[in-house]
């Protein structure tokens, strides 16, 4: 059965993949779930003009971003979190958590996607963290404050 991704699945594809898989998953897991479509002509369509719109937006907030890189350099985020004693946070900091406490705190909107992380911050102290867009980065300093139970 041909499906459209509306989001990442694991082992199966990315968002606006089209994809043949067995009908029972489709029918019975991503369909349900709201993580697929049937590949009927009016969802493809719909889907390209999805992926069209996706594409036009992220490049506008790439824009916006490159001309913030350089006040981006200044900014000194600090971000409090449950720790332990040993100073490791009991959750961890992701891409959308700092995205959302840049545009708290230093008023400059970035999106998720272009904040480069290997993992989630999970320790205590200062951390820099990488912004990149359109073959360009910057660093911001990260301060995690821990604070217990």
């Amino acid at each position: 059965m041909k499906v459209i991704l509306l989001k990442d699945v694991p082992k199966i594809g990315k968002r606006f993949d089209i994809k043949e898989v067995n009908s029972g998953h489709a029918l019975n897991f991503l369909i349900p779930r709201g993580l697929a479509v049937t590949g009927t002509p009016e969802a493809l369509k719909r889907v390209e003009l999805e992926k069209k719109a996706e594409a036009s937006e992220r490049k506008i907030h790439e824009d916006l971003l490159l001309k913030n890189l350089s006040a981006l350099e200044q900014v000194v985020l600090k971000v409090t979190g449950k720790a332990n004693a040993k100073g490791s946070l009991f959750a961890g900091l992701h891409r959308e958590e700092l995205a959302k406490e840049l545009a708290q705190q230093a008023h400059i909107q970035v999106d998720p996607s272009f904040i480069v992380l290997e993992h989630p911050i999970k320790e205590v102290g200062e951390h820099m963290v990488e912004v990149s867009a359109g073959g360009k980065s910057t660093k911001f300093k990260l301060i995690v404050e821990g604070k217990g139970k």
